[in-house]
């Protein structure tokens, strides 16, 4: 490609002249990486769009001071040269800052580059948007990308690839922010090891897994990471003095057995050896296992496996082996591809080595990870990483807790493998430690849903049984069998987990509801009105708290009956409102005598607060005395209020909208009391309970909490949320002082997105 090409982008002036000299140096070698797979019209067909989002002043360079079309360049380079990607990964990471900015769409996209571009591009450009502010991703943004992204997995090795095109260009900060700037390479450094590395890892991505880890440490644990690297490079010349004394009789051996392979040591990384040096609890001096040595072979497909196990005969041959060390990823590759064999032996001056066996194949594999594949003909690498990448999808679907998922995944990634055969011979790939029990939900739903057990090697084991490589099982299952809460410790799969956790919410939603249809039925055969506030506190009051799904439960399992709920509803009605039986009837007056005695009561009341007579002046800073204020209806200063006369409770103060206030004027009308508000609230408050509906949205919670916290007149007390059919329904219980502002506060909950109905109760 020529000059005046290559000068379409480096001509802007959104670049300094040091940014254009790298920028001209970095697309002549991207030309040379993409080869036929891109001509020259399409290469300058996609830097004249990258010229339009240069010039259009939309383009802004992040909190490191770096040019974004010069980074989007040196992450092409990584994908093409150490991930093996070519055309479409490309020009997806050239193009999507201008589709970014707006100056190509992504119909255009599709139309002139294709369907793949466009696709890979609009997940990058949601990157991009979260990355515009904050330059790293929290737990709940990397989730929501791996849902979206799970699809095309190129997206995610891009993903990658930019992270690590950053952690190289972070060693220098720009003066005028380095104290901020600081900071967020901490973060960014951070989130390399502990999502991008592992993530890096599981995709067969080694070497940019090793500098991941080893770039974070520098930017971490500096000191410790710069101590390290002193000492590598003090004993340096030692240790390849011994490299090669070690090699050369291998050489000689290699190539008289008439196999082709080059040897090379490799000294373990700086990140590596600080984990052993913690493991081991040693100082750098003893860890002596510093290196490894690698065999390549080049060897045809047909004699890879038979030339692999020579080498490895003629090592063992010449140093004795350790057998607890050989690890054999030739007969069956890890998930991610990876293919090698292991072994460590003892070396010259009693000096443990490991030796890695590979062919050229294997090792290009293990360097670039799982899109290295793509290179050889006859094998089919996608079905593993989609595999795999479908159970993080459903383990993110399912979760409850963001920061257990992502430990949980972290540790996932570093599992082995079991591979089980069921009875037709059908092989399944497990991780390390599942049970039966994970299998049968890794062969369908229904089947782990009603899964008794399995037979293994013909003789029966339990649900629990953890499966070993080689086992030949078969699920045994009933239609009368179903999940129940010991299951969550049989299984480890994140599939399996979720699909129990689903099922038990199912079945403890479905026992609430028959529970409930019980209690309802009941009160209405006992003619008995059934008040959704006071059920409530009759719930909390029995010990249940905020598990109302759990009291329905009980019912719905004969553990509580109808009849005893029914009884201690009506107690804790009549208690409330100072309410008994024939009150009347025994104590002998009559209703006039009765309301002459409770007037004169009123009076006497009302004389210690106000001198108007007959009217019950409330004052909230003289609680307590002649009256309460009823708990079935909690009133708050301000509202419009009435007194009830209770036999032995003194006089309960409620609301005129009490729902119990049409029942108390039409049974006991002579006790009732005109009563209002005295003084003013003066920072006395009043619990509150409001009931919430609306659809069970991710974060519609936080935001109702959220408007509460940043009121100062509101105090949040408790809350309970039930969810049912893409719908919830919370309880919240507030402290107020006034009508007034909780009215307010009122008409700030139902404008939040999402939510239907807010009502006092």
């Amino acid at each position: 490609m020529d000059n005046s090409t290559l000068e379409i982008l480096a001509g802007s002036a959104f670049f300094t002249p040091e940014e254009r000299a790298e920028l001209t140096a970095q697309l002549a070698l991207l030309t040379n990486q993409v080869g036929d797979s891109m001509d020259d019209e399409m290469f300058g067909h996609v830097l004249r769009q990258m010229r339009l989002a240069a010039d259009s002043q939309a383009l802004a360079r992040d909190v490191f001071g770096h040019n974004p079309l010069l980074m989007d360049v040196r992450t092409a380079l990584i994908v093409s040269d150490e991930m093996g990607m070519k055309r479409a990964a490309i020009l997806a990471v050239l193009l999507h800052a201008a589709v970014f900015v707006g100056v190509i769409d992504s119909p255009t996209v599709e139309k002139d580059f294709g369907t793949d571009v466009a696709r890979i591009i609009d997940g990058l450009v949601n990157i991009s948007r979260l990355y515009e502010k904050n330059p790293t991703i929290e737990s709940e943004n990397f989730r929501n990308l791996l849902l979206s992204f799970a699809g095309d997995m190129r997206v995610i090795l891009i993903m990658i690839a930019e992270r690590t095109c950053l952690m190289r260009q972070l060693s220098t900060l720009p003066a005028d922010n380095r104290e901020a700037c600081e900071e967020f390479r901490l973060r960014v450094a951070g989130e390399a090891a502990y999502l991008y590395a592992p993530l890096s890892h599981k995709l067969g991505l080694y070497r940019i897994k090793s500098e991941l880890e080893d770039l974070a440490m520098k930017y971490t644990e500096t000191e410790v990471y710069y101590q390290i690297k002193e000492k590598l490079a003090q004993t340096k010349a030692s240790r390849d003095k011994y490299i090669a004394d070690f090699i050369e009789p291998i050489s000689q051996k290699m190539a008289e057995a008439g196999l082709k392979c080059h040897i090379k040591g490799r000294t373990k990384s700086i990140h590596s050896i600080w984990q052993k040096m913690k493991k081991q609890r040693c100082p750098f001096e003893g860890v002596y296992d510093l290196f490894a040595i690698r065999i390549i072979i080049d060897s045809p497909p047909e004699r890879e496996k038979p030339d692999c196990w020579l080498a490895y005969s003629i090592v063992t041959d010449m140093y004795q082996p350790n057998p607890n060390r050989l690890r054999d990823w030739l007969s069956i590759p890890k998930s991610n591809g990876y293919e090698s064999l292991h072994t460590t032996v003892m070396g010259p001056e009693g000096r443990w080595v490991e030796v890695q066996i590979r062919t050229e194949r294997m090792d290009d594999i293990a360097e670039r990870g799982l899109a290295a594949h793509w290179r050889y003909k006859g094998i089919r690498s996608e079905t593993g990483l989609d595999e795999w990448l479908t159970s993080i999808r459903e383990a993110l679907e399912n979760a409850d807790d963001d920061r257990e998922l992502m430990d949980r995944f972290k540790m996932d990634l570093y599992k082995d493998d079991v591979f089980v055969f069921t009875p037709q011979g059908d092989l399944y790939k497990l991780p390390h430690g599942a049970t039966v029990l994970d299998f049968a939900y890794s062969i369908h739903t229904n089947l782990g849903y009603h899964c008794t057990g399995a037979k293994v090697g013909g003789r029966h084991v339990r649900l629990g049984y953890v499966l070993r490589n080689g086992d030949q099982v078969e699920i045994l299952s009933s239609a009368s069998q179903t999940p129940n809460q010991g299951w969550l410790a049989l299984v480890t799969t994140p599939r399996a987990r979720s699909k129990v956790r689903q099922a038990l919410k199912e079945i403890e939603a479905r026992q609430a509801s028959l529970g409930r249809e019980e209690i309802e039925r009941r009160f209405k055969n006992r003619k008995v009105e059934l008040d959704e506030g006071l059920m409530l506190r009759l719930i909390r009051k029995m010990g249940y708290k905020q598990q109302e799904q759990t009291f329905y439960q009980r019912v719905a399992e004969g553990k509580l009956t109808a009849d005893e709920v029914i009884e201690q509803y009506t107690a804790l009605w009549n208690a409330e409102h100072g309410i008994f039986p024939e009150t009347d009837i025994e104590t002998g007056h009559s209703a006039a005598e009765y309301r002459q005695r409770l007037d004169t009561e009123v009076e006497g009341t009302a004389s210690q607060e106000d001198s108007a007579g007959g009217i019950l002046f409330v004052d909230p800073h003289m609680a307590g005395v002649g009256y309460k204020l009823a708990r079935c209806c909690n009133p708050v200063f301000g509202d419009d209020i009435f007194g009830f006369v209770t036999v032995s409770d003194g006089i309960k103060i409620h609301r005129t909208s009490c729902p119990n206030a049409r029942d108390l004027r039409s049974r006991f009308g002579y006790r009732i009391v005109p009563a209002r508000w005295a003084g003013n609230a003066g920072g006395k408050v009043y619990p509150v309970t409001l009931s919430v509906v609306g659809l069970d949205d991710i974060g519609i919670i936080n935001n109702l909490t959220s408007i509460i916290s940043k009121d100062d007149h509101a105090k949040l007390r408790n809350i309970n949320i039930n969810t049912h059919d893409k719908l919830f329904s919370s309880t919240l219980t507030l402290l107020m002082d006034d009508t007034s502002r909780l009215n307010s506060l009122i008409k700030k909950l139902r404008e939040v997105r999402g939510v239907k109905q807010v009502q006092r109760l």
